[in-house]
């Protein structure tokens, strides 16, 4: 492979790791479960734990691609959400990669538009390459800032 090669495929490699977190948090907002399900490898695991702390309530580390799914369908089920990603910096080696990332979480209840919950999350997220794309083996939501009504995570 020449330099140049080498260079593109990492570029690709880079783009396709974001988009696995692009799947994830377009699943989530979109209620898509295919979406969501295709962004994670069958064994991950979502560990929201630092993120809630800091909010002041428990949330359990999840395992299993179907577990996280059902797990965040039922926990959102009353909420609208909007996830914005930002200033993805990958690390490749070979068919694992590593990303650190900023993810702003809007929550809306649909009951109450007026009402909301905003977060500020560090995402460090473990990768794999599955094939032609990349699916998250790990996810580790930190919160930076957050601010609104916590009482909308509740659903109430």
């Amino acid at each position: 492979m020449t330099t140049s090669e080498s260079l593109a495929q990492d570029a690709v490699d880079r783009l396709a790791v974001v988009e696995a977190l692009y799947r994830f948090a377009a699943g989530i907002d979109l209620r898509d479960n295919n979406l969501l399900t295709s962004s994670l490898a069958e064994n991950a695991v979502s560990d929201f734990r630092p993120a809630a702390a800091k909010a002041g309530f428990e949330y359990p580390v999840i395992e299993g691609r179907d577990v996280i799914v059902s797990a965040l369908t039922a926990s959102l089920s009353t909420l609208d959400t909007t996830h914005s990603v930002s200033n993805p910096r990958v690390t490749i080696d070979g068919d694992t990669a590593r990303m650190d990332v900023l993810v702003e979480a809007q929550h809306v209840p649909r009951s109450d538009p007026s009402r909301y919950y905003l977060m500020k999350n560090r995402y460090d997220v473990e990768l794999k390459r599955s094939g032609d794309i990349w699916v998250i083996t790990r996810n580790t939501v930190d919160n930076i800032w957050r601010s609104g009504d916590i009482v909308v995570l509740s659903g109430i």
